[in-house]
């Protein structure tokens, strides 16, 4: 089973690509989309949006795991981090990818064992779990590793599951 890892953000979003064998669970991609800060909203939109598609055409992943928003500094970025998650949740349905979203809480319980793990933490699991030679260089693709690890673990019965979208 592969799965698509999501953190949105309208600046950066990062994404991992991970497969659950009967061996682990194996990284087959990280990274993130960034579109330029310049560029209008819509046509970063675009940008997120063409990539993540262009990624699950290349994975065909089983599920997509996208992290829910928690906390937004203010109303503008709220707006800005909720249009990105309806393009990351249109670009999984357009592909017909079943798609779960994950309170970064609940995926720091299943990455590092308790709810309120510092990022530090969170990158240096994400490598452990995933035999990674180096931590993971973005904070980003980490945290979208992390969401898929996290459905993964709520697939197998590791941890409760997600909220299906």
């Amino acid at each position: 089973m592969k799965v698509i890892g999501v953190d949105p953000g309208s600046r950066v979003t990062g994404y991992g690509i991970i497969e659950f064998q009967d061996a682990g669970i194996v990284a087959l991609d990280h990274g993130c989309i960034k579109p330029p800060p310049s560029a209008p909203l819509s046509k970063r939109y675009t940008i997120i949006f063409d990539a993540l598609q262009e990624l699950i055409a290349r994975y065909a992943p089983d599920h997509m795991a996208v992290e829910a928003p928690f906390y937004c500094k203010n109303v503008s970025s709220a707006f800005k981090l909720s249009q990105v998650r309806g393009v990351i949740l249109l670009a999984g349905a357009k592909a017909h990818v079943e798609v779960y979203e994950y309170s970064p809480r609940r995926v720091k319980q299943a990455v590092v064992g308790r709810g309120a793990a510092a990022k530090r933490q969170i990158q240096a699991m994400v490598s452990q779990i995933l035999s990674l030679e180096a931590p993971v260089a973005s904070e980003d693709a980490g945290d979208a590793l992390a969401v898929a690890i996290c459905h993964v673990h709520s697939l197998t019965g590791a941890h409760s599951s997600g909220r299906r979208t």
